[in-house]
Order: C-alpha cells, then sequence, then structure tokens
C-alpha cells in the first residue's frame, strides 16, 4: 500500500508494525529501562545511516519510543504509562518529544532523502553509485516530499538507466533466479515444498531474512558451493535431476528462523521429494515463441531473451552442447544452455 507512496507514511506504517517492534525490543522500551534497540536500527538502516547521529541521539530518540508497543492482537498501542515525558534534545532540537517526533526530524534531515536514494540506486541501477546522479535524485526525492512513485518514475525513465555500464551488472539474488526459471520456462514443479529446499541450498528463503537488515546481497550470494548450484540448477530442472546437496548448517544466522517450524517444512520437503527439484516443463509452449524464428538466428535470440547483458553468444561452442536433431530439440537445448552459463546470473 506504501511502496508508491510517501516514504514518510511507509516509515511510520513500518516503525509501527507490531513484528518491527517485536524484532528489536521496543516491547520493553520503558522509562525507567530504556532499550535502544528500535531507535538505532530506525536511524542505522531506516533513514540516515551510520555515521550522521551521535550516541547520545540514540539514547534520547530511545526515550521518545518508550511506550510504543503491541497488545495481545498484535495491534500497535501507545502505552502512556511507560513512556517518558521529559525534555529530550534530539539532533540539535529539544521538546518533549515522542515516537512520532523522532520519526518527522528524522524526515527533515535531508541525509536522509541522499540515504534512500541510495539504496534504491544500488538496487536498481548499480552497486557503484554515481555522486551526480545521486546528487539530483536526492534532492527531487527531497522536495517532493519524499514521493517515491516520482523517484521511481524519473529513474526508471532515464537516458542512463538504459546505459551498457547499468545493464546486467547485479548478481540475482536466489530468489530472483528461481522466480525467473519460472517465469521464462512454464514449468510445474511435482513437490513445490522442495523450493524451500532449493532456497536454503541457495541462501535465501522467502520472507525470512537473516536480520532486520535483510540480505546482504550482491557478491554475498555467490561461493564455491551456490555457484556450482546456480550454474547446474536448468540441467537438473529440465533433467528430473537429483539435487544432492543439503543445505547449509553453519550459516550465521540460521537466515533468520527464530523457530523449528520453518526447519520442518524443509526437512518434510527434503523427505517427500528425494528427486530434488523435479518437474514438469511445458516445452511446446515455450517453443511457439521461436518457431519462426530462422535456424541460423535462434541461438542469438534465445540468447538475448535470457541475458541482460547485451553479449554475443559463441555459436561454435554452444554447437557443442545443444542437440540439433530437430528445431525443438534445438531451442529446449540452447535454452538450458545458455540458463547455465554466468551471464545468466547477472540481471
Amino acid at each position: 500500500m506504501n511502496a508508491l507512496g510517501n516514504f514518510g507514511g511507509l516509515l511510520k506504517a513500518v516503525s509501527k508494525c507490531p513484528s518491527m517492534l517485536q524484532f528489536l525490543n521496543n516491547q520493553q522500551n520503558k522509562k525507567d529501562s530504556p532499550n535502544e534497540n528500535f531507535a538505532r536500527e530506525v536511524m542505522e538502516l531506516f533513514t540516515m545511516g551510520r555515521g550522521n547521529y551521535t550516541e547520545t541521539d540514540v539514547k534520547e530518540a530511545a526515550r521518545a519510543f518508550t511506550g510504543w508497543g503491541f497488545n495481545l492482537k498484535g495491534e500497535f498501542v501507545f502505552r502512556k504509562f511507560v513512556h517518558d515525558t521529559g525534555q529530550k534534545t534530539f539532533l540539535g532540537k529539544t521538546g518533549n518529544f515522542d515516537g512520532d517526533d523522532i520519526l518527522n526530524i528524522l524526515l527533515e534531515q535531508r541525509t536522509t532523502a541522499r540515504f534512500i536514494v541510495e539504496k534504491v540506486y544500488k538496487f536498481f541501477v548499480n552497486e557503484n553509485s554515481d555522486k551526480e546522479k545521486l546528487d539530483y535524485l536526492s534532492l527531487r526525492f527531497y522536495e517532493s516530499n519524499y514521493n517515491i512513485q516520482d523517484l521511481m518514475e524519473t529513474i526508471f525513465t532515464s537516458e542512463w538507466f538504459y546505459a551498457e555500464k547499468n545493464i546486467g551488472n547485479r548478481i540475482k539474488s536466489p530468489i530472483e533466479l528461481l522466480a525467473g526459471m519460472r517465469r521464462y520456462l512454464p514449468m510445474t514443479m511435482d513437490n513445490d515444498a522442495s523450493q524451500l529446499v532449493l532456497q536454503k541450498v541457495l541462501g535465501q528463503i522467502l520472507f525470512y531474512p537473516p536480520n532486520v537488515a535483510g540480505w546482504a546481497g550482491g557478491r554475498s550470494w555467490i561461493d564455491s558451493s551456490t555457484l556450482m548450484i546456480r550454474l547446474q540448477l536448468p540441467q537438473i530442472v529440465a533433467a528430473k535431476d537429483t539435487l544432492t546437496l543439503s543445505p547449509k548448517v553453519d550459516d550465521d544466522v540460521a537466515m533468520g528462523m527464530q523457530g523449528e517450524e520453518m526447519q520442518k517444512r524443509i526437512n518434510k520437503a527434503q523427505a517427500i521429494d528425494k528427486r530434488g527439484a523435479s518437474s514438469v516443463i511445458d516445452w511446446k509452449l515455450l517453443e511457439l515463441n521461436f518457431m519462426k524464428v530462422p535456424r541460423e538466428q535462434l541461438a542469438q535470440e534465445i540468447t538475448d531473451s535470457l541475458w541482460q547483458t547485451g553479449g554475443k553468444v559463441n555459436i561454435s561452442l554452444l554447437g557443442k552442447y545443444v542437440d540439433a536433431s530437430s528445431k525443438e530439440n534445438y531451442i529446449r537445448s540452447a535454452v538450458i544452455n545458455i540458463m547455465s552459463t554466468p551471464e545468466y546470473q547477472l540481471s
């Protein structure tokens, strides 16, 4: 509801979300024993970023957030009897501030606009920020009163968004990789629960981030084991092969799973589906997209539909691995082999 609205509204909605208050211990934030966790993360992760506030600001903000919590129905409540009503000094301002006042002061800071814009830029455009473009976007975002839709439209309709250096430079997250494969290949998995195993093996279980900051992204998605699985996954799916690797048990935060329920679901999926990523692909539906393409142009047409790097496929090298016995077999084998390239890992 707030995704393309006003960032201030989104910030306040998230800050009053019972799940966030629970995760960051604000239910325990009371005037006699303030808990700084929530106040610190609001500044560090959601608004200004590290280095733009002091420890005193954290302590004073924590006092302002005392009393913010939730009831047994999971509804936000403001508990006046545990709220600190004293004067607070935060980011150079002094007053009898409550949590909403703190959020409003944070939104007044141009640093907040810059911090959010840089996050958006790194996720949608390029992990290497462009200072000139960030300056322009940050000013526009701030002066639009944090209009998210305007920010996204400005980015997506800019010529530089489609510049060669900004295309195909991000490593796909496991969810992006799996969703992209399922969207491109008309496929039905024999056991949808097995997707949990794949997500766990690749390092990202949807809706279970490792912490409130989310996944690090970028190169953190790739290590010696996940890279091999990512490259082999199209072959495994197409061949109804067995996924022999087991999910890691030594990840540092267990992908944010706080109980045993998710692990039980993963164990159940592994027990039910011994074939791992077994699925049925409706190849005829996919083949319709390429049947009118001349044979000599097929490889590049398929590549253009799968790669976002703008590269040219090595036809002679691809020819060693595709099945050229028929046009249908060529399309099928070319799709799988091109999906198995490093370039397909980028978006």
